[in-house]
């Protein structure tokens, strides 16, 4: 706990302020008149659901980014991105280092709050974060420059090339071309480009930094084993569905080759693991792939990156728990290593309160909004999930929903980002208290 103006903080309630002000400065900041192109102030709805949208790395807005944001107004935006991808702690931390001041104890815990670090010892990735961001993004922005400058030009070019490496990198899905990246659907240089943006900021940096020292060390975290395989095989499982159900984009022959519609089968498998930048509409995709493109925005990506959802390691925890459990096995383990119940409990914890707090919002969209009169359920489920894994993929419905759904979209991007968690004992006021007795057990009965 962290003690201001005398008063203590526990540390999940100052990560979910310091959320809410940076959402708050960025809506002031897109409601001035110089951040529109009209030179208008936007509604206050408007700007906080963008802001709101772009701290929390979504990607889903009301209006088109390209179009009606200014240039100072799409520099805010692409700020927001960055101190939202990777953590406003992290950029206090970094300040620190910039004037050589050392740390205080509170704030390194608070930084291993937000990192969701469990040892102190883990917090020299701060280090690893801040160079490691900078070297892929202006690598990226360097690679995504061959692309733009000769579409664009100098300028436009550049601003283009920064703005989407930060974007894709950051797994925000936000774009300055107006339809995502369906005009680069037959550019396979630019889709592998930002397939690699993406993938490097879903890793997680705890993973960056065992695969970076793993030349020396000769050996990987049960984390970093669990984040990579559960990752390949998810990324493998995907594509083979999406290649299966969409016939490999079959609907896009006329316009795509097939080497070409491959790639962007390739590409959807990745995207939806919370980056929100697409190649092909998704309304044109059949009801297994958007079921599919669910499944995968709740999952998410690596704990500690900038993606959203559950989080893969839940998900492969979970699995393999569930695979001991049905052999009879008492213990989970994987790579040598048994998870503790503590792991086990927190994922299942985890899993539970998502899907009710999924059910609860589509519930409410479902009563409250104006929806196509076919699949209206399908369009709020996905939605809903979009928000909530922080993609930002969006059938089309977020411009025309009402002001209960735009209330319940922004708290799933922000409860999506900030951490179940995190929001959780901020709202509950949780704090651990240890009972000095204890209930008999007694067992009912399951399934």
């Amino acid at each position: 706990m962290i003690e201001i103006f005398n008063h203590k903080y526990p540390f999940p309630k100052i990560l979910t302020w310091g959320f809410l002000t940076i959402i708050f400065i960025g809506t002031i900041l897109l409601s001035l008149p110089i951040a529109t192109r009209s030179g208008h102030s936007c509604d206050f709805m408007t700007a906080i659901f963008t802001s709101t949208s772009a701290t929390c790395v979504t990607g889903l807005t009301l209006v088109t980014t390209a179009t009606y944001w200014s240039f100072f107004g799409q520099i805010v935006i692409m700020i927001l991105m960055e101190v939202g991808g990777l953590g406003f702690m992290t950029f206090a931390v970094m300040m620190s280092l910039l004037i050589h001041q050392r740390m205080r104890m509170s704030t390194r815990l608070l930084t291993q709050e937000a990192l969701n670090l469990e040892h102190l010892s883990q917090l020299n990735v701060v280090n690893l974060i801040i160079r490691l961001s900078i070297i892929i993004q202006i690598a990226g922005m360097g690679l995504l420059f061959i692309d733009f400058y000769p579409r664009y030009g100098l300028k436009k070019g550049l601003w283009f090339s920064i703005f989407h490496s930060i974007s894709a990198f950051c797994n925000a899905g936000f774009d300055l071309t107006g339809n995502s990246l369906e005009d680069y659907a037959n550019d396979p240089y630019m889709l592998t480009i930002m397939a690699s943006l993406i993938i490097a900021g879903s890793f997680g940096f705890l993973v960056w930094q065992d695969l970076l020292r793993y030349p020396k060390r000769h050996r990987l975290s049960l984390h970093t084993h669990l984040v990579l395989r559960t990752g390949v095989v998810l990324f493998l499982i995907s594509l083979v569905v999406y290649f299966l159900t969409e016939h490999n984009l079959s609907q896009f022959s006329g316009e795509l080759s097939y080497p070409k519609r491959l790639i962007n089968t390739v590409f959807m498998a990745i995207t939806p693991r919370t980056a929100g930048l697409i190649t092909v509409p998704y309304t044109k995709l059949s009801a297994a792939g958007i079921s599919t493109t669910i499944i995968l925005m709740f999952i998410g990506g690596a704990p500690g990156s900038t993606a959203g959802g559950i989080k893969t390691t839940t998900i492969g925890l979970l699995t393999l728990q569930s695979i001991a459990t049905l052999r009879g096995q008492r213990e989970t383990t994987f790579a040598h290593r048994r998870f503790t119940d503590k792991n086990v409990f927190r994922a299942l914890t985890l899993l539970f309160v998502a899907f009710a707090i999924l059910m609860v919002a589509i519930l409410i969209l479902v009563e409250t909004q104006a929806l196509p009169p076919h699949d209206s359920l399908t369009y709020v489920t996905f939605e809903a999930t979009a928000a909530f894994g922080t993609t930002g993929i969006s059938l089309g419905i977020t411009p025309s929903l009402n002001f209960v759904g735009k209330i319940v979209i922004m708290f799933l991007m922000f409860i999506g980002r900030v951490g179940i968690y995190t929001v959780m004992y901020s709202i509950l006021n949780a704090q651990p208290k240890q009972r000095e007795y204890k209930y008999p057990k007694e067992g009912v009965l399951i399934g």
